[in-house]
């Protein structure tokens, strides 16, 4: 697919579109663009700028490649704000689909395992905002949640907390801790949630004369959680989840809308 990007460019310079690829299924364009249709037929929108389509590629560029807005407009011929207001509305529309925690739980019971991790997604701040400064990866972020099945496939994410959050405060701020307790399922966790409850497993602290038995639970605990990586690993291959530009009050709606259109694209 072959769509007009822009080049980064110095503050005040004109931008020049040139030709680029995306690299997302075509479908997935499509099946944003059919969400944005029934979006617009809901509320009787009149004639847009972009069609539905390519107010669907607009965003996945967004996301994909973290263009600027300034960018977007040269590569689309809109302006900058119109830019800004239809990938705020499509993050909106897609947000809307992403499930609740009950939602993503339901089916899950005694018997049952998901893993639980958390992560920062980096944004630009002020070493003066300091909610937003994370002492554990020295930089400012937003805190963010996941539970995922075995093999690391999403299940839900949170929404962004500052990044100074520690994460079996959010974990518990979120409703993850009782939510799990109550349907008795089994949580594989770091030692970040040591304390959670009674169905979270986290390692034990390694020191020199730990019995041979708790290196084995260690190992063991360590190979089963390893695939709950792939979560945030596939979360941040959208490359604006490497370095949010957003206020970090959209943080939250950019990694559900993210959330769905992993989810489209595994059913796809």
């Amino acid at each position: 697919m072959v769509i007009p990007l822009s080049t980064p460019a110095t503050e005040g310079a004109l931008l020049v579109p040139y030709p680029a690829t995306l690299d997302v299924p075509h479908e997935l364009v499509e099946h944003v663009a059919w969400l944005l249709y029934e979006h617009r037929r809901a509320r009787n929108t009149r004639w847009r700028k972009l069609g539905c389509f390519d107010q669907a590629l607009l965003t996945l560029v967004h996301l994909r490649k973290n263009e600027t807005f300034a960018q977007l407009g040269a590569g689309f011929a809109i302006s900058q704000a119109t830019a800004w207001r239809y990938v705020d509305e499509a993050l909106e529309v897609l947000a809307s689909w992403a499930p609740g925690l009950h939602e993503a739980l339901t089916g899950l019971g005694e018997g049952d395992h998901v893993i639980v991790d958390g992560t920062l997604i980096p944004t630009d701040r002020v070493r003066a905002d300091q909610p937003y400064y994370s002492q554990k990866h020295k930089k400012h972020g937003m805190n963010v949640q996941v539970i995922a099945r075995p093999d690391g496939t999403p299940l839900w994410f949170s929404r962004a907390t500052p990044g100074r959050t520690h994460d079996l405060t959010s974990a518990r701020a979120h409703g993850i801790v009782q939510a799990c307790l109550t349907r008795q399922i089994l949580v594989l966790a770091d030692r970040a949630y040591q304390g959670a409850g009674a169905t979270f497993r986290t390692p034990y602290y390694h020191h020199s004369e730990q019995p041979e038995h708790y290196q084995q639970f260690n190992r063991d605990h360590t190979r089963l959680r390893a695939p709950g990586e792939r979560a945030f690993a596939r979360l941040k291959s959208w490359r604006i989840m490497r370095r949010a530009r957003s206020s970090t009050r959209r943080v939250s709606r950019t990694v559900q809308a993210i959330h769905v259109l992993l989810t489209c694209d595994s059913s796809g």
